[in-house]
């Protein structure tokens, strides 16, 4: 098996990973392994925005509320505290690396989304701000000699010895890479890819979360899915993010029968949390009998639209969708999940060595439901203190030699992903019950042993940590008899007993 050894090892390329090889960069030799191209990430594609204190209007203690209030009882104060106050540093950090956020004169151009109280929503060409931040930190990364990208490498398995992390074993060009590291950092996005209706990209599938447990890592809050309510819902065309932002500007939301409805809901109307937003449509398409509802632009002036909106306003017109004359059809689509690779304020994982940041991780800041806007800003923060932290590692990896090549095939890959994806939408998604989530539980089961085998492509690899997973989510979900933020279930809608308990994982399920 060929080897290398490196002084620190990244495993992910979005804000997170990009921002602790900054930090990592004039300190040692960084290694940043992505299995698709560098700029393939949930970062790209973020369009609402990146929320901080940025004007003499809002304080700190304001954003902290906000942020607290929409964890709905789970949030880590000290966590969230710590984003807050280390947020409006990174922003500058960014600016004077070049970043171009939208401006109103000479003022930074701030907006609102739901369950802010405050304008502190960054945007950078309208609502392209994840694809300037991902610009404005790759060149700052590329700037240092010392950093590497190592693409199309596809993480199998963490390398541990002796409950130490001493790197990665990573599939490139159909070899098995054994990558030897005095510290490793899990920047590897999320797991929407996991339900059959989702705005994420097609790489996230959970790998860095089933990676962790496999490890002994503990997971995290896994059951807390946040469902974004509007992505575009329209016949061959992708499941479009329709960003909050639009909503924040004026936006507002008609059933089929052009009524508007959230009035009914929640005395914030469509500037309600998400997980509000998503049930109250979900209602509404039952109530109709429809599978969607409309975003409704057609109110406000069009040259701002165009211009606040331009990707959004493009793809749709890609689909004869003008958002300033027509109605835009949507519904909700798994967007963001709040739980993780369990961390302490520094990223540090339970095993030494091992550290977390971005959605792969769960550092207690969101809680039981995301603030809009706060996961690029995570990324930021917690991805510059996983990197500082890093560097005080003292590990000594050996070049041990553990991996077993014995090696499996999946015949029918495609059918399986397809149902798994199918049920958790189904049986896992925006509302939940015993009945719905035993049967998700039933049909995973019929996979288990596709999670104890070793695979040497990357769509088997990617089934396994998925089926790994959505058990985990699942099983969480069952565990939580009761309904806390983005997890409802309409079996338990009051919060239950113990609800402020954390559920975690510390063990790789399905090893009997």
């Amino acid at each position: 098996m060929d080897s290398e050894s490196v002084d620190f090892l990244i495993i992910g390329s979005g804000v997170a990973g990009l921002r602790a090889a900054i930090e990592l960069a004039p300190f040692g030799d960084v290694l940043v392994v992505t299995k698709d191209k560098p700029s393939e990430s949930s970062t790209e594609y973020a369009q609402g925005g990146i929320a901080a204190v940025m004007s003499d209007e809002d304080t700190v203690g304001i954003h902290q509320e906000d942020t607290l209030k929409a964890g709905d009882g789970l949030c880590r104060e000290d966590a969230v505290k710590t984003l807050v106050e280390e947020g409006p540093e990174r922003i500058m950090e960014l600016i004077s690396w070049g970043a171009e956020f939208d401006r109103e004169g000479l003022k930074l151009a701030l907006t609102l989304e739901a369950a802010h109280s405050k304008r502190r929503i960054l945007h950078a060409h309208g609502d392209s701000t994840g694809k300037e931040l991902e610009r404005v930190l790759l060149s700052k990364a590329r700037s240092f000699p010392s950093v590497r990208k190592y693409p199309f490498a596809y993480t199998i398995d963490l390398i541990i010895n002796n409950g130490e992390c001493h790197g990665a074993y990573v599939l490139r060009d159909n070899k098995v890479i054994a990558l030897f590291a005095k510290a490793t950092i899990l920047a590897t996005g999320g797991a929407g890819r996991l339900f059959s209706r989702t705005t994420n990209p097609f790489v996230a599938t959970g790998d860095g979360m089933a990676i962790a447990v496999r490890a002994g890592a503990e997971l995290e809050d896994m059951e807390f899915v946040q469902f974004h309510p509007t992505s575009l819902y329209y016949p061959a065309a992708p499941q479009f993010l329709l960003s909050e932002s639009m909503r924040g500007e004026g936006a507002v939301l008609l059933n089929i029968k052009g009524q508007r409805f959230m009035d009914d809901y929640h005395a914030k109307a469509e500037l309600a949390p998400r997980d509000v937003v998503s049930r109250a449509i979900i209602s509404e398409m039952v109530k109709t009998a429809s599978n969607h509802v409309y975003l409704d632009l057609r109110h406000l002036d069009k040259k701002f639209v165009k211009n606040r909106f331009p990707k959004i306003n493009s793809t749709c017109l890609q689909y004869d969708i003008d958002i300033t004359e027509d109605l835009i059809p949507v519904s909700p689509a798994a967007h963001y999940i709040m739980g993780g690779v369990r961390t302490n304020l520094d990223g540090e994982s339970n095993i030494r060595g091992l550290y977390a940041a971005g959605e792969v991780a769960c550092t207690g800041v969101h809680g039981a439901n995301r603030l809009a806007s706060n996961s690029l800003l995570e990324g930021l923060v917690y991805g510059a203190r996983a990197g500082k932290a890093a560097l005080n590692t003292k590990i000594k990896p050996e070049r041990i030699s553990g991996y077993n090549e014995e090696v499996s095939s999946i015949s029918d890959i495609y059918e399986i992903r397809r149902s798994l994806r199918r049920t958790m939408w189904e049986k896992t998604g925006i509302i939940r019950c015993a009945k719905s989530l035993k049967q998700a539980e039933t049909k995973l089961l019929l996979w288990k042993e596709i999670t104890k085998q070793n695979f040497i492509t990357r769509n088997e690899l990617e089934l396994k940590n998925m089926i790994t997973v959505s058990f985990i989510i699942v099983e969480s979900a069952l565990l939580r008899k009761g309904s806390v933020g983005a997890h409802y279930r309409s079996d338990h809608k009051d919060r239950g007993a113990n609800w402020q308990e954390h559920i975690k994982w510390d063990k790789a399920i399905f090893r009997s």
